[in-house]
């Protein structure tokens, strides 16, 4: 299937985040490249969020398991496109995400592709450094522990094909990272690429706060050993290299 006819399915998982999530929808309403599909996942939300999500036009699915993994699944399994892209409720794409992130999945040898941020709020000059410093951290962090690009699941994109082969094998424990954790099983046998574009989204700083960023870390390290013994780094890059 060439680029132009693939279709196109937004996720945004939401929870009590309606604002933001008004403003991330007004943003994708502005895309060069529209969605064919926008599903937001209700995540048992007590604000308005679902309403917000259906009087942008969005397609609206509950999902009453909490955590952010099983909202993504749900999120993902209800997508009709033939490409998922996937962002978060307060994140703000610039009116060329989705032709980038389409564009970089044309390369038939690429399933899954992932791009940085900066920040939009906090303190001006600290926005870029401090959005570099987080997502440079946590690369460092993934690739040695995946053996290759890891996601990042506010700024992401894969084939539906690619999720619908590793489906039955994702973690749904809230205290898990669903983009860690469905790097772990995507790049078993499927190709993800870290594609420039950083600009292109802008995300908040509340992810880099002090208490939040802890707690961030603590599900990193407890999804990475959700896989252990049998990913143990050595096993994994074995089983890589022997495949190429």
């Amino acid at each position: 299937m060439t680029l132009a006819a693939s279709t196109v399915s937004i996720v945004i998982p939401v929870r009590d985040d309606a604002v933001p999530l008004a403003a991330c929808l007004a943003a994708l309403a502005a895309q060069t490249r529209p969605a064919d599909e926008i599903v937001v996942v209700d995540n048992a939300s007590n604000d308005d969020s679902a309403g917000v999500a259906r009087a942008a036009g969005a397609r609206v699915v509950f999902c009453g398991e909490r955590g952010i993994p099983a909202a993504a699944a749900a999120g993902y399994d209800a997508a009709t496109g033939d490409l998922i892209l996937r962002l978060d409720a307060d994140s703000l794409p610039a009116p060329g995400w989705i032709a980038h992130m389409t564009a970089a999945l044309s390369d038939p040898d690429v399933d899954a592709v992932t791009a940085g941020a900066v920040f939009h709020d906090g303190p001006a000059s600290g926005r870029r450094p401090m959005a570099w410093a987080f997502l440079g951290t946590y690369a460092a962090f993934a690739y040695p522990a995946l053996g290759h690009a890891p996601l990042w699941g506010s700024n992401m994109a894969f084939r539906r094909e690619a999720w619908l082969a590793v489906r039955g094998r994702i973690h749904l424990d809230p205290e898990l990272h669903d983009d860690l954790d469905l790097a772990f099983h995507l790049g078993e046998r499927h190709h993800i690429r870290i594609v420039p574009g950083h600009a292109l989204m802008r995300v908040s700083s509340r992810t880099v706060r002090p208490r939040r960023f802890a707690k961030s870390f603590s599900r990193g390290m407890g999804t990475v050993f959700a896989h252990w013994p049998r990913e143990l780094p050595p096993l994994r890059w074995a089983r890589r290299l022997g495949r190429r």
